[in-house]
């Protein structure tokens, strides 16, 4: 069994799939963990090497852990946009999107200080404007996950709701 969480930077993939794994007997792996154990630490990376170096090394570790069994896997948010990324997920196990407001993910990326390298340095309404703009561009692809869900409750909820969703799709 494979499970994948999607969803937009700050929505909660990370904390969400350390509370889910276990819950599911699975294994978790956090792809930007993976890389940061590569590279370093991601944000400064990005801004000297570029988001497009990034993404090879991204879409490196994805076919990696597409080849484990047992697994659950929080994806970077730009994880599923790039190649067929998304269609390889897909046909391999069960892709989850962690659906969150706008409004809840410029609180969670001003509180996370802007350490995200799409983000780094914005504040206030450039901010929100580049997290809407970053948004509205991804949500199509967001949206064909096989099991959308709302996402702004604590982690431990969320997984509850994860794994119900999971157990009515497999009846």
């Amino acid at each position: 069994m494979r499970v994948f969480l999607i969803g937009f930077m700050c929505s909660g993939k990370s904390r969400v799939g350390r509370e889910l794994a276990p819950l599911l007997g699975l294994r978790f792996r956090d792809i930007d963990r993976v890389i940061e154990e590569r590279i370093g630490p991601i944000t400064p990376w990005v801004l000297r090497e570029g988001e497009e170096a990034f993404r090879v090394q991204e879409r490196a570790v994805l076919l990696e852990v597409l080849e484990e069994q047992d697994v659950l896997i929080a994806c970077g948010g730009g994880t599923p946009l790039g190649d067929d990324n998304m269609d390889r997920m897909l046909a391999a196990g069960t892709v989850v999107y962690l659906d969150v407001p706008l409004d809840v993910l410029v609180e969670r990326a001003t509180r996370a200080g802007g350490d995200r390298p799409l983000l780094f340095g914005l504040k206030g309404e450039a901010l929100r404007s580049r997290i809407e703009q970053l948004l509205t561009a991804r949500v199509a692809t967001y949206e064909r996950a096989q099991l959308r869900i709302h996402a702004i409750d604590d982690p431990r909820t969320i997984a509850e709701r994860i794994k119900a969703g999971l157990s009515v799709q497999e009846m």
